[in-house]
């Protein structure tokens, strides 16, 4: 009979997936979603325990004049903000931990390593990500398709949020977490 480690029973953590990442002996760029929001962190592996060297949340992008949803450019300013925060970290290489997520060219989890990358963090791999995606033009495309009548962008018309020009919002939040 095989044993089960507690955390791979409860499908928390991948022990085979989490021995090839700590191999290399960089810290860990951590990229998790929520249903709320995307959580970032830069960790690197102790015997006892991971040490959390720096984290952000999506929530804190609201200091910015971004209204943080779950969503591409969220998940790239993020990314951004991370950079920003690991400046001053002495490590210049990461890699990046993605968890039990699928990897998928699209994913928002890409995005947010590619918002790190952008902003001058040395993740190792070769992430490409459509600019549009990044800058928000299916988001745009899709409220100018509904219309100003329609139920699916009302939190953002509450906030005076204008869902048709993202691509200027997601750069003048990035020029003002890159200050």
């Amino acid at each position: 009979m095989k044993v089960i480690r507690k955390r791979r029973a409860r499908g928390v953590t991948d022990y085979r997936k989490r021995l090839t990442l700590l191999k290399g002996g960089l810290p860990r760029v951590i990229v998790r979603r929520s249903n709320r929001g995307i959580r970032m962190q830069v960790a690197e592996y102790e015997a006892n325990g991971d040490k959390v060297l720096t984290t952000v949340n999506s929530s804190e992008l609201s200091k910015f004049g971004w209204m943080p949803k779950r969503n591409t450019p969220t998940a790239y300013l993020t990314g951004v903000l991370l950079a920003k925060k690991a400046k001053d970290l002495k490590s210049k290489e990461f890699v990046l931990d993605i968890g039990l997520y699928r990897p998928s060219k699209a994913s928002i989890l890409f995005a947010a390593a590619k918002g790190a990358i952008d902003a001058g963090m040395g993740i190792r791999g070769n992430i490409d990500f459509d600019q549009k995606r990044i800058f928000g033009h299916h988001i745009s495309d899709y409220s100018k398709k509904l219309g100003s009548d329609s139920v699916v962008f009302s939190t953002y018309r509450k906030n005076n949020f204008d869902v048709g020009s993202m691509e200027a919002l997601v750069n003048k939040v990035k020029e003002a977490i890159t200050k």
